[in-house]
């Protein structure tokens, strides 16, 4: 199972400056300001899906195409965080070749996340969700069987984990760096944690005029 360990329990970064932590609630997770006219939304054919870029440590890419039709909430969640710089300086913490490796956790122990919940994605939950997890494919972690407990924790599968299919909310698909996946996987220990870990410089989004807004959280 892939499960964050124990509770959700912190926030990464507390903000040094109230300025800062002031325009984060002004500005939401768009970037954009709450004041003024509200945005036109483009025309449909001019909307793509939302793309992030994974900076590793070692000057490679991870990008990853992300599917707000398959996993709407799940999707706002993610592009929130990687616009609050939230999985800046973070590892995968998590390696198991042939299956996954994970990251996303500010503790790097499997144990944190955000300070909020999201409602899990996924057709055992009562979500129609039909991105299966093949290689490449980008879905949620969550704490065993509570299925509303996915905060920021996140895998990519590297192997056939089909058995995970209609239990975890994939929300979207490496589209180049599965290379680095790979390097990542074959960096590991005998066990699930890394020899060296493997840090996340920086993670952008390029929104490709989709409209991101807050995401639903739970708690």
């Amino acid at each position: 199972m892939l499960f964050e360990k124990g509770e959700i329990i912190t926030l990464k970064k507390i903000p040094v400056l109230l300025f800062l932590a002031l325009l984060l609630v002004m500005t939401g997770c768009s970037g954009e300001s709450d004041q003024g006219e509200s945005p036109v939304d483009p025309p449909a054919d001019t909307v793509g899906n939302p793309v992030v870029t994974l900076e590793m440590d070692n000057g490679s890419e991870i990008i990853i195409e992300l599917y707000p039709d398959t996993a709407p909430n799940t999707v706002q969640n993610f592009v929130c965080l990687v616009e609050q710089g939230y999985y800046d300086g973070l590892t995968f913490h998590r390696i198991v070749p042939g299956f996954v490796i994970q990251g996303g956790c500010p503790l790097g122990s499997g144990t944190g996340g955000p300070g909020w919940t999201i409602r899990g994605e996924f057709a055992e939950n009562g979500f129609e969700n039909p991105l299966e997890h093949q290689r490449g494919v980008v879905s949620m972690a969550r704490r065993g069987d509570h299925f509303d407990t996915a905060g920021s924790q996140f895998f990519i599968v590297v192997g056939d984990a089909s058995f995970l299919d209609g239990a975890y909310a994939a929300f979207g698909q490496v589209l180049e760096g599965m290379e680095e996946v790979d390097a990542i996987v074959g960096a590991a220990a005998a066990g699930q944690q890394p020899l060296e870990p493997r840090i996340i410089l920086r993670a952008s989004v390029e929104l490709n005029n989709w409209q991101a807004a807050e995401p639903e959280k739970l708690k």
